[in-house]
C-alpha cells in the first residue's frame, strides 16, 4: 500500500478526526479510503448514465422479446463464470 502525505487546515483535520470518531472509521485513513471509494462509485454512476443516455438517444431500439431476455441471461451467466473462476485475483473496487 502507497502512503499519501496531504497538508489539511485546522479546520478539516478537526472535521476528519471528528467524523472518525462519531462514524466508527478504524483511523484517518479507512475515512479518506472510503470517501475515494464513495466518489469512484460516483464517476463509474455518472459514466454509465451518459452510456444509457446515449444509447437512448441514439434511436436504436432493440426489441425486448423473450429471446432478448434469455441470450441477456446467458451473456452475462459467462461474464460471472469469467470472474468467479478458483485462483484468479479479483480487484476491490
Amino acid at each position: 500500500m502507497t502512503t499519501l502525505t496531504i497538508s489539511l487546515p485546522d479546520s478539516l483535520r478537526e472535521f476528519i478526526e471528528r467524523e472518525v470518531e462519531t462514524k466508527g472509521y478504524g483511523n484517518v485513513s479507512e475515512y479518506v479510503r472510503g470517501l475515494l471509494r464513495e466518489a469512484q462509485t460516483r464517476e463509474a454512476d455518472a459514466r454509465l448514465e451518459t452510456l444509457l443516455i446515449g444509447g437512448l438517444a441514439s434511436g436504436d431500439e432493440i426489441p425486448l422479446s423473450p429471446e432478448f431476455w434469455t441470450e441477456l441471461r446467458r451473456e452475462a451467466a459467462k461474464i460471472l463464470a469469467r470472474h468467479n473462476r478458483p485462483g484468479k485475483a479479483r480487484s476491490k473496487k
